[in-house]
């Protein structure tokens, strides 16, 4: 069981005495041929990078991806961002009673209150054929991991039970748009956001860590969510030809951009829709998480964040006065 001070609530200098798991691991030589391993290491708050530079032949012998250990040592800095000074690393043993769950951050929100959110939101669907097509995809083992799969390995609903979470927001932010413009095909776009993530359920493993399976790496979510839907929709007699076209345009555009990995750009009002919603609620998860990692660091401003290119700012929390 684990019981220890989180890492996000650490402070630059204090002193460590604890488990984690190994979040990344690669063999590396200095400039002058200094051989030392460069790890990130996590606990369910947050990761920081951390280098072995002693005894690195010991450490590639025991420890590896995935790995529970545990560390002595302290939070430094370099070039302004935390991270973890060893003083000594050894792989955890089953006497100490750590598993790799306990490492891995969680929603939030009650698993149980958003499977409910989910099937009252399924049920509203009207057209018959997007429905029935629903009702196939979201069963059996692939149900299973929608429900527990990240959104992300690090940057958006990086958590567990995340992809579940930012679909429901996703969906919700879609519903308010169509109650703004009645053109939008309600139903249409509400399946797109229900299904547009639905490859991360092969993409993206969470056991023992968050990390890109091979078929992942090799085919993309967008891809295999769309394989997904077309061999569904071949079950169901009778399916619009356009309305699966469309469908399938909202998977393969949700990205908004060629260059970030969408083979097609948005094309129809529900595809523009859906596009901007995932964007609010990936950008919007992520920059909340950044400011909660950083908001105890007696700083106005997060970290350099390298994928928005900025530091965020931080604003005093109600009833606080940092003037």
């Amino acid at each position: 069981m684990l019981d220890q001070i989180e890492l996000s609530a650490l402070n630059i200098g204090d002193k460590i005495n604890h488990y984690f798991i190994v979040n990344k691991f690669d063999s590396k030589t200095t400039k002058t041929n200094k051989p030392f391993i460069d790890l990130e290491l996590r606990d369910a708050s947050a990761a920081l990078s951390a280098k072995v530079w002693d005894n690195v032949d010991f450490v590639k012998t025991k420890i590896k991806l995935g790995s529970i250990v545990k560390v002595t040592g302290r939070i430094g800095e370099y070039m302004g961002t935390p991270q973890i000074d060893i003083d000594k690393i050894l792989p955890a043993g089953e006497s100490d009673d750590v598993m790799p769950e306990d490492f891995l951050p969680k929603s939030q929100r009650n698993l149980d209150e958003m499977l409910h959110e989910l099937n009252n939101r399924v049920n509203k669907i009207e057209n018959p054929h997007l429905k029935k097509l629903i009702q196939i995809t979201l069963t059996g083992e692939n149900f299973v991991k929608y429900t527990k799969v990240p959104a992300g390995k690090s940057w958006n609903h990086s958590y567990i039970r995340g992809l579940l979470e930012h679909t429901l927001e996703i969906i919700k932010i879609c519903d308010l748009m169509c109650e703004f413009h009645e053109r939008i095909n309600r139903d249409l776009l509400v399946c797109g956001a229900l299904l547009h993530d639905f490859g991360k359920v092969e993409e993206l493993s969470f056991q023992p860590t968050f990390e890109y399976t091979t078929k992942g790496k090799l085919v993309g979510h967008i891809v295999m969510a769309v394989i997904i839907v077309e061999k569904n929709i071949s079950t169901i007699d009778g399916f619009p030809e356009d309305l699966k076209n469309q469908l399938i345009h909202l998977i393969l555009s949700h990205q908004g951009k060629l260059e970030f990995a969408s083979p097609v750009e948005p094309k129809t009002l529900e595809a523009i829709v859906l596009y901007h919603a995932d964007e609010l609620s990936a950008k919007t998860n992520a920059y909340l998480n950044a400011i909660k990692e950083d908001e105890n660091k007696n700083s106005e401003w997060t970290r350099y964040l390298p994928l928005v290119n900025t530091s965020l700012y931080i604003p005093p929390q109600s009833g606080e006065d940092k003037t």
